[in-house]
């Protein structure tokens, strides 16, 4: 029988920094609910906003599939395999921390705020070699349909990861409905409305809004607005 996880954008921890504001739809950093560690292999769905001139310091990785979408703006990346790298709307970045990387992030336009999601995934193999990967998408290839941005092969479009685990971006016009057929029915499949509002499977959501589903092997979205949404299918049991 099907299972639902609904997270509202407004139960999401919140922190503001100033300089940085950020939602967490799981548990991360000062932000701690059991009832959210997880969603399967998805550990964290962050949705940061930062400042003009300001950003993340050099911080450690490792053993983690670390994904950033931006949405407005851009953010450059510097790293201890050498990658100097902005990313913009329209980009997707990838990182596979496997046995330990450095990296910082910094939003280097003085006046234009950055807004990214910052997307960890369980690896389903320890200490790889760490690889940064970045990709431009062609945003005209997700209207009215989804989009693959991700997956476990380096040969399909968009960037690759160390997880069976394929994501989707979409813009969907207002009265439109889709549906999605899992890859593998042992996984699930959680849904974040970036902008809209949508339906799935008789759950109403809104811009922000998160919803997980798993036993089950198709989905439907229906569009009562222009939508913009991002799919993860994502293991259940790794």
């Amino acid at each position: 029988m099907m299972q639902t996880i609904f997270h509202p954008a407004d139960s999401r921890g919140k922190v503001d920094l100033g300089w940085l504001k950020s939602y967490h739809t799981f548990s991360f950093g000062n932000y701690y609910d059991p009832a959210r560690i997880n969603f399967g292999a998805l550990r964290v769905l962050n949705d940061d906003t930062v400042e003009g001139g300001e950003g993340f310091g050099d911080h450690p990785h490792d053993n983690m599939e670390i994904i950033s979408i931006p949405l407005t703006g851009g953010l450059k990346h510097r790293d201890s395999m050498d990658n100097v790298a902005v990313i913009s709307d329209g980009d997707i970045q990838v990182m596979s921390a496997g046995t330990g990387i450095f990296h910082e992030e910094h939003n280097d336009d003085p006046e234009e705020k950055v807004q990214f999601l910052q997307i960890w995934i369980y690896p389903n193999q320890l200490n790889v070699e760490p690889r940064y990967g970045q990709l431009t998408l062609n945003k005209a290839a997700r209207h009215n349909k989804l989009q693959q941005i991700l997956s476990p092969n380096p040969d399909d479009p968009g960037v690759w990861i160390y997880q069976d685990a394929w994501f989707y971006l979409g813009n969907f016009d207002k009265g439109l409905q889709c549906v999605y057929r899992l890859k593998d029915k042992s996984n699930g499949v959680y849904v974040f409305v970036i902008n809209g509002h949508a339906e799935i499977n008789g759950r109403q959501l809104h811009t922000r809004d998160g919803l997980g589903l798993w036993e089950l092997e198709t989905i439907t979205i229906s569009f009562f607005e222009n939508t913009e949404l991002l799919l993860m299918e994502i293991p259940m049991n790794f």
